[in-house]
């Protein structure tokens, strides 16, 4: 009897033994395999902190260079100029992308309701927040109604966007729609205009919301305006987005000497003239702009449309801000970060940061 007992105590530590080896061993697998996660975050993390301070770097540089190109040629910006061209540099295990776009080359949404002089929504201070996009701090009165201003038809500034819907867009329902709608979402009253839509229209919705009655902060709040469901649906919003811009002021200000034929439409537009003679016209651009704005005014073309004084003030030949695209790379890591610059009173300041996007 004793010896069978031994046998069985000898049974059931070896029994136990294995248990512990067992457990240890899972312990040790699943100790490794964090080591290793943790290790390749560790390395995910340190890779895109580096694509981030590549980002800033390249930000700073064209900060500096907008500074340099606002001292030497500050009434004359044009598409000869060294901003204009695409900058691509390899870095120690990786690229820097960054690719300057002038924001005064298209249709600022926030200006549809514009009626005076151009009134500022920047900042008084610089800005750098880690958020996608900012709303203005400082907001001007705003048109209330284009009934209220202008009792026949819309406001020269409304007929303009209607023109370049006129252009992207077939359906002359659409463009009443989307145009009258956009005035109603940045207005600051509750009362739609004929074709437009105020909070009522939005609260009926699936997923209501209310309008903005504020200025927009990025173009893509156009998704939520009504009738732009058309668009994506139908196609014409990707034709339309790169013809458009949201600017922290409500000044309507077109640069003739950096828009190029793929946004002819604003051109046109803003002129009230053909698709085919504003292509003329910038086809027909000298290499480096035109020297006075006076130049682009005593155009037979422009002379011919007979414009008034106030939409002559609408084209000008310097800018006032910038975007700035910037893609970087290091290893595996991959960001992209989008910079509104303002440049004013010799300074160069930035008011607005996108992390992220496409």
């Amino acid at each position: 009897m004793t010896v069978v007992a031994e046998r069985q105590q000898k049974g059931v530590a070896l029994v136990v033994v294995l248990l512990i080896v067992a457990l240890v061993s899972i312990l040790a697998t699943q100790m490794v395999s964090r080591l290793q996660l943790n290790v390749v975050r560790a390395q995910n993390i340190k890779d895109n902190n580096q694509a981030y301070w590549y980002a800033l770097g390249a930000e700073e540089f064209a900060r500096k260079s907008l500074a340099t190109l606002v001292a030497l040629s500050p009434n004359n910006i044009n598409l000869s100029q060294p901003w204009a061209q695409t900058f691509e540099y390899p870095v120690d295990g990786g690229s820097i992308k960054a690719e300057l776009f002038d924001m005064q080359s298209c249709y600022n949404l926030n200006a549809i309701n514009s009626i005076a002089r151009p009134q500022s929504l920047r900042p008084s201070d610089e800005t750098d927040t880690d958020v996608e996009s900012e709303t203005p701090q400082e907001t001007p009165p705003l048109a209330t109604s284009p009934d209220t201003e202008q009792q026949n038809g819309r406001l020269p500034s409304q007929e303009a966007f209607h023109n370049l819907l006129d252009i992207v867009i077939e359906d002359s329902f659409v463009v009443d729609t989307v145009t009258d709608s956009l005035v109603d979402w940045i207005d600051t009253d509750d009362n739609p205009s004929n074709y437009g839509a105020e909070d009522v229209d939005y609260e009926s919705l699936a997923i209501p919301y209310l309008a903005a009655n504020s200025p927009m902060s990025n173009k893509s709040e156009l998704r939520l305006i009504n009738g732009v469901a058309d668009g994506i649906q139908n196609q014409w919003l990707p034709n339309l987005l790169p013809l458009v811009c949201v600017l922290p002021e409500t000044t309507l200000k077109l640069n003739v000497n950096t828009v190029t034929e793929r946004q002819a439409p604003v051109l046109a537009a803003l002129l009230g003239d053909t698709l085919d003679n504003a292509q003329a016209i910038i086809s027909n651009r000298p290499p480096e702009g035109f020297n006075k704005i006076e130049d682009f005014n005593g155009l037979a073309a422009i002379t011919a449309l007979n414009l008034e004084p106030d939409r002559l003030e609408w084209f000008a030949i310097e800018t006032k801000y910038f975007k700035l695209t910037t893609t970087t790379t290091y290893n595996d890591a991959q960001f992209r970060l989008t910079t509104l610059f303002n440049v004013e009173d010799g300074s160069v300041r930035v008011i607005r940061r996108e992390f992220g996007g496409f």
